[in-house]
């Protein structure tokens, strides 16, 4: 079961409160004067010694769990999938975050690695590692830090698998840790590479990735995943990064898996298991380290004088399956605190769960973010993009805008979608529930303190919707969305005198009547906003008019729209009225994912998005 998160704005209120009243109304372009960060850094500076409380991160979801706050990062097209969990509090000025990036095992998802209490029909592998409860345990115990965990999972389900279909791996592992890494910058984040089973060849191709290990990596552990290690290849790294100063921790946990007998075949090769490799791991280490043997309960324990290699092994003379279980039975927990001074602190490794009151009964994971490139801090401003492209002819004009958009010279506000909520009926009658997340406002070139609202035209629109795992709205969401918006604002319309009302000039003219309406209405960027254009729709019409845009929309404040559903112009057309307002094309469909154009496409659920008598045979704009 997934539970359904509630709809919530993703910038603090006071945040929102500051920004929406430093508005320039009289700029071309709309100009804040202090942008989001600023705004956000000067918050947490007036209130970093008061006790913390709920600090919601850009792109982060309430989970209305112990307190925590996620988001799911995911390619487009699907290759890499990535759940963030962290606290709802500890990002103030100060805080320091440790941050581990935690490699799934073969064959298991993400929400079945983060796990949840077992019922009956439920898979048995969400009740195997539990991830999420030993996370919660680890965060009553490291009070310094604030903990976050990074989930990494690829379409192959193996990182094994994966690594070999990927001649790149080494640099897209790197850009997967740097893309996470980006999101706490701000608190100088430790890192630990932790990965279980096939897990652990996430963390070589990391280490594959680099002649030296980055030092901001703190801790390296292998719960029963280090079937990849070669002496040759990485033990000079671990050697280096182990004597290059500070806390450096090494975890290895393994059983005697070679004597495994299973379906009446042995469970690894004689050198393939991770009872082999890390016989090799401890021997190479324990040249330059001198490793302590000691045995305790079942377990022989191998350390190094500092404590900060330790290397578990587990004797296995019954020949049983402990794969999951060393990571079931506190091995999580352990990996992160062996050799620190909470080490066996209110548990004990191999020894019953102590995370049991952490396990909940339901799972929350978010529907992914959209897949929106960071803004070069160099990129044009909204002002200077709108001169650039003023007298460009209209081919030339639409591939700047797509190029602009596209390598990520988009405002943060656009970034922040806002969750709706809504109980619609399909084509039978029966009632769904549908989450779905949506721009505040509409496409716009620039930075937060200068932008500018862009027109464009549907092929544009949808290559820029397909890059970034997005949507074009349908007639019945734009309706939906206005009767949710925060700020209902008159349309301003001008009359058409030639062609005036294509051109960028007007553009501008009119981003900054909307800026001026804002001011006059006290709103602010990042609340949702409507009544300010049409929308630019998909609609059954296009698979019978494929040259032709849909327009519809430009409610007034009573509701009412000026714009019906309308494909009259040219697929080309565009002008100063017509927005590119974009919805995450990942929903949830009663508490479960869903694609929008698989359900605008069914002969049944389309009714819940869609008020036309038909399916969408192409939910989307032909793009050539």
């Amino acid at each position: 079961m997934v539970a359904i998160t509630r709809p919530m704005k993703s910038l603090t209120s006071a945040g929102k409160y500051l920004s929406s009243r430093n508005v320039n109304s009289g700029a071309a372009c709309s100009r804040l004067l202090l942008p989001f960060w600023l705004i956000t850094t000067l918050f947490l500076l007036v209130f970093s010694g008061r006790p913390a409380k709920s600090q919601f991160l850009p792109g982060f979801k309430p989970s209305g769990l112990f307190g925590e706050q996620q988001m799911v990062i995911e390619d487009s097209p699907p290759g890499k999938r990535i759940l963030i969990n962290a606290p709802v509090s500890g990002f103030g000025v100060g805080d320091r975050v440790l941050l581990v990036l935690y490699a799934l095992p073969n064959g298991n998802t993400i929400e079945q690695t983060f796990g949840k209490r077992l019922y009956q029909g439920d898979d048995w592998h969400f009740d195997i590692q539990h991830i999420g409860a030993q996370t919660r345990f680890l965060r009553r115990i490291i009070k310094d830090r604030t903990l976050v965990v990074a989930y990494v999972e690829n379409s192959l389900m193996s990182w094994p698998a994966w690594k070999a279909a990927t001649p790149d791996y080494r640099e897209l592992v790197k850009e997967i840790v740097e893309r996470i890494t980006e999101l706490f910058a701000p608190w100088k984040p430790e890192l630990v590479l932790n990965g279980h089973s096939g897990g652990g060849r996430f963390i070589f191709s990391y280490l594959d990735a680099h002649s030296e290990i980055p030092r901001e990596v703190t801790c390296i552990a292998f719960p029963d995943g280090n079937y990849g290690w070669e002496d040759e290849v990485y033990g000079p790294k671990l050697t280096q990064w182990l004597r290059s100063g500070g806390e450096r921790f090494l975890c290895t946990l393994a059983y005697n898996d070679s004597v495994v007998i299973y379906n009446g075949k042995p469970l690894v090769s004689p050198t393939g298991g991770t009872w082999y490799r890390t016989g090799m791991m401890r021997d190479y280490l324990d040249r330059p380290f001198r490793l302590k043997e000691r045995r305790r309960d079942s377990l022989v324990w191998y350390t190094s004088r500092d404590r900060h290699i330790q290397i578990v092994m587990k004797p296995n003379p019954g020949g049983k399956i402990y794969h999951t279980r060393q990571v079931e039975y506190n091995g999580f927990i352990h990996s992160m605190l062996s050799g620190t001074r909470d080490e066996q602190r209110d548990y004990r490794y191999f020894g019953e769960r102590a995370y049991s009151e952490f396990i909940s009964d339901t799972l929350v994971i978010p529907v992914r973010r959209l897949n929106i490139p960071a803004r070069d801090p160099g990129a044009e401003t909204g002002s200077a993009f709108m001169a650039r492209i003023s007298d460009m002819p209209l081919a030339e004009r639409e591939e700047e805008i797509f190029r602009a958009a596209a390598t990520g010279n988009i405002p943060q506000f656009l970034r922040q979608t806002v969750t709706l909520r809504g109980e619609f009926d399909d084509a039978e009658g029966n009632r769904h529930i549908l989450e779905y997340e949506v721009m505040t406002d509409y496409l716009a070139i620039g930075s937060d303190d200068n932008f500018c609202r862009i027109p464009m035209n549907p092929r544009t629109a949808q290559r820029l919707a397909d890059l970034f795992g997005a949507s074009l709205l349908t007639a019945k969401l734009s309706d939906h969305i206005w009767s949710h918006a925060d700020v209902k604002l008159d349309p301003f319309f001008y009359r058409p005198v030639g062609n005036a009302n294509e051109l960028v000039t007007k553009f501008a003219e009119h981003n900054a009547q909307i800026e001026k309406q804002m001011a006059e209405a006290g709103g602010g960027h990042g609340q949702l906003v409507a009544g300010i254009k049409k929308d630019v729709i998909i609609s059954s019409r296009i698979a019978q008019q494929t040259d032709r845009v849909v327009i519809y929309g430009w409610h007034r404040p009573d509701g009412s729209h000026i714009q019906p559903v309308y494909s009259g112009h040219v697929w080309w057309y565009v002008d100063y009225s017509h927005g590119i307002r974009l919805m995450n094309r990942q929903v949830l469909l009663d508490g479960r994912p869903a694609d929008v154009r698989e359900i605008l496409r069914d002969p049944v659920l389309f009714r819940i998005l869609s008020n036309e008598d038909l399916p969408m045979e192409m939910p989307f704009y032909p793009v050539e």
